[in-house]
């Protein structure tokens, strides 16, 4: 073969290679196999649960509870032991026998930390160890003296002084939705009706039917609006955050309570509002939500995983009816597309997530436009993953339903 010949062949099996490497799963797999193999292929990457999210060492940390979530949802689907095990071991690695949580510092009042309780409390219930019910109690116990703004609403964290955030309503009202429910605590009930509410009252926007990011009840931040306290922009993940913790709630909240017509209000206005602004040709969501056609905007990962889980959700627990039914389909198969690709040692990823945002802190982040397109995307943050493999199960159920 001379050398002519040799510099083709190379060049095809390159071509090839990548072709492989970046090509989408087919549409016609199940969404429950893509969800065992999204799992599986994070569990490859990380080989012990707690460095998900790319820790170097072992963390108690919202983006673990939420893959635990996950990978017992998935646990709960299939019976696969592997990934009640994987949860174990990170419950195992960070509770101790006193019920100590590694990491976890009660008075920082952070209320991301309580999010990883209520995988602790579904784990107790499969695995019914003193340590667990130890750490569950001292979670609930934060929530017992957490700040908050003068109409009871809870302080993002204490470094954060007077602020709601969408996020913080899914690091704290299904934890304690669920907590009310399993050991008997109704009051909680109520509790979590109030939460939503607040955020219903001071962050919806009735021009473009979207929730702003945060909302400073001092008014001192420089993001705030001096006159509203709101921050400047709608960010899609901060609005999947509170979508996904509307339709989790309702898993907890009993159907006679007087405030889950409410929840269901806030469902449909929520799900309204992320259809106007879905994009037409791919079914996935901006960065920034309403700007879309704004220099820099982006198709964002984790917002549209959790959308699509809400969307699936919701229309599968008859909290909205089947119109709403295209789009949520058009999602799923938009983040196919899209963002999920093939590796060459047989793994998929999810791309595109926005690593982290925030408002306020040190360096200052002013929740301007420019602000939430500067932070940098990447493949594979258990914000997209997690929500990913939700998605995949609900997406399953509504079609086994249909």
């Amino acid at each position: 073969m001379n050398r002519s010949s040799l510099v083709l062949l190379f060049s095809f099996l390159m071509i090839l290679f990548f072709s492989c490497r970046h090509s989408q799963p087919g549409s016609e797999q199940r969404p429950l196999d893509l969800a065992i193999k999204m799992a599986d292929s994070d569990m490859k990457r990380n080989p012990e649960s707690w460095m998900i999210d790319f820790r170097q060492k072992p963390k108690w940390e919202y983006t673990h509870g939420l893959m635990m979530n996950a990978y017992l949802a998935l646990y709960q689907k299939t019976g696969q032991e592997r990934y009640l095990h994987y949860v174990k071991a990170y419950a195992d690695t960070m509770v101790q026998d006193s019920g100590e949580i590694l990491t976890y510092n009660l008075s920082d009042y952070n209320i991301d930390r309580v999010s990883p309780g209520r995988f602790l409390i579904n784990l107790y219930k499969l695995k019914p160890e003193e340590k667990y019910l130890k750490a569950i109690r001292l979670l609930r116990s934060q929530m017992e003296t957490h700040p908050r703004t003068s109409e009871g609403g809870f302080w993002h964290k204490k470094r954060y002084p007077h602020q709601m955030w969408l996020d913080g309503l899914y690091m704290g009202s299904p934890f304690l939705a669920l907590y009310g429910r399993e050991f008997n605590e109704p009051e909680l009930f109520d509790e979590v009706v109030h939460q939503i509410m607040l955020v219903n009252k001071h962050h919806y926007d009735i021009e473009t039917g979207l929730f702003y990011h945060g909302w400073d009840e001092s008014r001192q931040q420089k993001w705030a609006d001096p006159v509203t306290g709101l921050s400047p922009h709608f960010w899609g993940r901060a609005m999947g955050w509170y979508a996904m913790a509307l339709v989790d709630v309702l898993d907890f909240i009993p159907e006679d309570h007087k405030g889950r017509d409410s929840v269901l209000f806030v469902v449909d206005r929520v799900a309204r509002g992320i259809l106007k602004y879905q994009d037409h040709g791919t079914g996935l969501w901006y960065q920034v939500l309403d700007l879309g056609d704004r220099q820099g905007n982006y198709l964002e990962s984790s917002a549209s995983a959790m959308f699509t889980y809400f969307l699936f959700k919701a229309i599968n627990k008859g909290y909205i009816d089947n119109s709403f039914s295209a789009s949520a389909e058009k999602a799923y198969k938009g983040i196919l597309k899209n963002f999920i690709q093939k590796e060459s040692d047989g793994t998929i990823s999810i791309t595109n997530v926005c690593s982290v945002a925030g408002l306020g802190g040190d360096p200052y982040r002013d929740g301007s436009f420019e602000y939430y397109i500067s932070e940098p995307i990447r493949n594979n943050d258990p914000k997209a993953v997690g929500p990913f493999i939700m998605a995949a199960l609900e997406a399953e159920k509504y079609r086994k339903m249909k």
